[in-house]
């Protein structure tokens, strides 16, 4: 059994007011908790219906994980994980931006992409969702345990980092035809409104993805991944 102000309080972290107030966050499942686990983070706490699958879990009832759990079937265990202090963003190598990304599954999506592209680090507008958002965490399947997600004023950031911005566009260069270089930012915005005019002009260039059908616009997940694999080529 596990104690009902836990349990209160676990439920209180399905809210962002409340896991910025108390710096921690969910992560749910065997996929998603392993990940964070295998790359070192210490959970604060680790709920399981099989704690013998987890050594260090606390036993829960099916029952229990229902009640605290964000998701609509919930998947054996639970950790409560600190959010990192991941300090100031590294200006050097590529890194991804999201200009005003709302939607959590995107968001998610695009942070795999940043693991499996070896992009370490993913600058987010203010208006971009939170990244320690319950279903940014399982979108991004435990590839948050890898990629630095900071939260930044874009705009400013540009100005002043020094390093050359690229932001998708559909009036931008061609891709195959850019050469995106050793290092810089490439700037992604929502597919309903692009990169903003605030953003925009702080952007060395801008490339598009040429279409060959009659399709308005291309998923913001989809189209960053078809360009880092260009900037990766």
């Amino acid at each position: 059994m596990v104690a009902k102000s836990e349990l209160k309080f676990i439920k209180r972290l399905h809210q962002k007011k409340y896991r910025n107030q108390e710096g921690l966050f969910l992560a749910e499942g065997p996929k998603v908790v392993g990940e964070f686990l295998e790359a070192g983070w210490q959970p604060r706490m680790l709920y399981s219906v099989n704690p013998e699958n987890y050594p260090d879990a606390q036993a829960i009832t099916p029952t229990e994980l229902d009640k605290i759990s964000t998701l609509v079937q919930p998947n054996e265990v639970l950790g409560v994980f600190p959010v990192p202090d991941i300090g100031k963003p590294v200006l050097e190598g590529w890194s991804l931006a999201l200009d005003g990304v709302r939607d959590p599954g995107n968001l998610g999506t695009l942070i795999r992409l940043c693991d499996w592209f070896g992009i370490p680090q993913l600058l987010c507008s203010q208006d971009t969702v939170e990244a320690y958002n319950p279903k940014v965490v399982q979108a991004a399947m435990g590839s948050l345990a890898r990629v630095r997600v900071h939260a930044v004023e874009l705009p400013e950031f540009l100005r002043t980092c020094g390093l050359p911005a690229i932001g998708a566009s559909m009036e931008g260069e061609a891709a195959p035809g850019l050469a995106f270089g050793k290092e810089g930012i490439l700037v992604m915005g929502s597919e309903s409104h692009g990169v903003s005019a605030q953003v925009r002009e702080h952007l060395s260039a801008t490339v598009a993805i040429p279409s060959h059908g009659k399709a308005e616009s291309l998923n913001v997940a989809m189209a960053a991944g078809i360009l880092l694999y260009e900037l990766r080529r």
